[in-house]
């Protein structure tokens, strides 16, 4: 039978397991101590019953068995049944350890002590000196809610700090107690500190506001002097009295500003004061100006261009051509996409913009048009909205000249313009909206194309924002359907929605057309001046192909590709094709120039097929091909391409 002991302790991380044999047993056998983590709890290991112990009876073998369940508790804590004694030196010295062990607890628990206190000193003090820091400083920004959120850290950490402290003290020890008391101590004079400290901010910032409020006081005074000598200067016109009423009016509104003297400026909206004109000036025949007029300064409406641009219907260099001017028409309504169209035709604006002569771009030339200037609104909702410039024969807008399409949402806001031919987009030229005049938005924006010798410039607002160079020849005869026509009228078109028929919003107030002096200053930094968009010598564009979602169909679509244009790859029969994933194109390079418009000629049953336009860095990588083959003295064709 098993002789055995039962100590506890909160000490963590120790586990002793002893078993005390029999005085029968050995008694060479030794204690074995085992230490490891967990349990949380220091024990030594027994079997006991922990029920209270029956009341005695008058049954000797009731009373022996009651005898032997009956427990010992010692003074340490350790406990054993009384049938035990005497206790043999085994046991006698498992209980010594387990007092020595208890004294290494008391001892932890004060090194413990004098760390947590040692831990809010140094917060303390940290405390104090982030206060003297804080004081010596200015305020200016700083609120009772950022000041409270700095503190509140510091707060926790001694309240769990304290908490700890308790837990690990032991309650009747007499040095807990007062280590305990002179740590409320500390932290109450450490919320004294904290008060004062605010306290000391608020009259600082308090001072400042003082300082502040007799600063503005001083400053309307000066500026009321100064005001009333102003208005005490004699005047030339005969109406004293009224224009010293209107000073005060301006001194109220936080502005005066004369012709006759300085101005002084202060808070709120500027305002200038506008003399009355001689009464000998006025024609009697015509009304004289309302007060709203006098009041509105000449504000340009939002339906009409600003008078500086001379673009109104009687200006002698071009014309309205939207809206049709009528007098019996008192408001012009202005044109708006529907709301649901099938296409980008249906509900469209065309506009004929007639006498243009590609000849007559140039600045030494005083005939023909070659301004667009447009007058309109986009609601701040809105997504996109575009016009198309083409020539006459544009085969229901597939070839366009010049293609202008703000997208508010992609990509952060970008202005695109680009070229179409025959149902083929270009290289389009993204301008980001964020380096432009606001467009989206605003109660209206004034819009200007003018058309050049180099290409489409394009002005937002009086600014330069970007060029489109010419992709085509405007002075070719496909474009005017007759062989010998090289001028005629270009038409301007407003779409109803975009290819994917998602409706476009915008208004449309005013279309001018004619002709102005050229408006392009400096052309550093605008987007799309010289812009590599020739076309490809050698590469093709096959378009229309179905999309393709794998790698597999990827290679397939490769192969077939490949054989179906081997015949145009010259001798070796091998052309380059490049098949984008997730894409309805694909690139073809033939062996050579001849092969590649043989191929757009004989594989347009089959395919469709366009030549392809060169990247700018196709365009740099041949020209510095051809200036090193010019050095060495012999020509090179360069068909290197991305």
């Amino acid at each position: 039978m098993d002789r055995t002991i039962n100590c506890r302790s909160s000490h963590p991380g120790i586990h002793i397991k002893q078993f005390i044999p029999s005085p029968r047993e050995s008694e060479a056998q030794i204690p074995s101590l085992h230490l490891r983590n967990p349990p949380t709890y220091f024990s030594f290991v027994m079997s006991h019953n922990r029920h209270p112990p029956p009341p005695p009876t008058d049954n000797p073998l009731a009373d022996d068995d009651r005898r032997r369940r009956e427990i010992v508790t010692l003074p340490s804590g350790a406990s054993y049944p009384r049938f035990l004694e005497p206790l043999t030196s085994q046991e006698l010295s498992l209980l010594d350890a387990y007092a020595v062990v208890k004294s290494y607890e008391r001892e932890a628990a004060r090194i413990k002590a004098e760390e947590a206190k040692r831990r809010l000193e140094e917060a303390d003090e940290r405390y104090r000196a982030k206060v003297r820091e804080r004081e010596g400083e200015p305020n200016v920004g700083r609120s009772r809610e950022d000041d409270k959120d700095e503190d509140e850290p510091l707060r926790e950490a001694l309240d769990r700090e304290r908490e700890d402290d308790e837990e690990d003290e032991d309650d009747d020890d007499e040095e807990g107690r007062r280590r305990r008391l002179q740590r409320e101590s500390e932290l109450s004079q450490l919320r004294r500190d904290v008060a004062a400290a605010k306290e000391a901010k608020d009259r600082q910032e308090a001072e400042k506001r003082m300082a502040k409020q007799k600063e503005e006081a001083m400053r309307k005074e000066l500026l009321g002097e100064s005001v009333s000598a102003a208005a005490k200067r004699p005047r030339d016109s005969d109406d004293d009295d009224h224009d010293h009423d209107s000073d005060d009016d301006d001194d109220e509104r936080g502005f005066f500003d004369d012709d006759d003297g300085p101005a002084f400026a202060a808070t709120g909206p500027s305002i200038k004061k506008k003399r009355l004109r001689e009464p000998s000036s006025w024609d009697e025949s015509k009304p004289a100006p309302s007060l709203i007029a006098n009041i509105g300064g000449g504000i340009t409406p939002p339906h009409d261009f600003s008078k500086k641009l001379g673009m109104s219907n009687a200006s002698l260099d071009g014309t309205v051509l939207f809206p049709k001017h009528s007098a019996a028409a008192a408001v012009q309504q202005p044109w708006q996409p529907p709301p649901k169209p099938r296409n980008f035709l249906d509900g469209c604006l065309e506009l004929e913009l007639y006498d243009f002569d590609p000849a007559s771009l140039s600045e030494s030339h005083t005939a023909g048009n070659n301004t667009l200037a447009i007058k309109f609104h986009a609601p701040d909702e809105s997504a996109r909205f575009s016009i198309n410039i083409a020539a006459p024969r544009h085969n229901d807008y597939n070839s366009i000249l010049f293609h202008f399409n703000p997208r508010h949402f992609q990509r952060g806001g970008q202005l695109v313009i680009n070229d179409r031919k025959e149902s083929m987009w270009g290289n389009d030229i993204a301008v980001p909206l964020s380096t432009m005049p606001l467009m989206f938005g605003k109660v209206s924006c004034t819009l200007i194309v003018q058309i050049n010798e180099e290409g489409f410039d394009v002005f937002v607002e009086d600014k330069h924002c970007a060029r489109l160079e010419h992709r085509t020849d405007l002075t070719h005869s496909a474009l005017w359907g007759d062989n010998n026509k090289r001028k005629g009228s270009l038409f301007l078109q407003f779409p109803s929605s975009d290819d994917y028929g998602n409706p476009e919003n915008w208004r449309v107030f005013r279309v001018w057309w004619g002709r102005k002096a050229g408006m392009a200053k400096s052309l550093e930094g605008v987007a799309g001046v010289q812009s590599y968009s020739a076309v490809h010598p050698k590469k093709l564009f096959v378009s229309g192909l179905a999309k393709l979602k794998t790698d597999p169909e990827v290679d397939l679509r490769r192969a077939e590709l490949e054989r179906a244009f081997r015949k145009y790859g010259g001798p070796s029969g091998a052309v380059a094709v490049v098949v984008p994933k997730d894409s309805t194109f694909a690139f073809v390079e033939c062996h050579s120039e001849q092969l590649a418009d043989l191929a757009v000629r004989e594989m347009g049953e089959r395919y469709r097929v366009n030549k392809a336009r060169r990247t700018k860095h196709e365009a740099l990588m041949e020209e510095r091909a051809a200036k090193e083959a010019l050095e060495r003295g012999n020509a090179k064709e360069s068909t290197e391409w991305d």
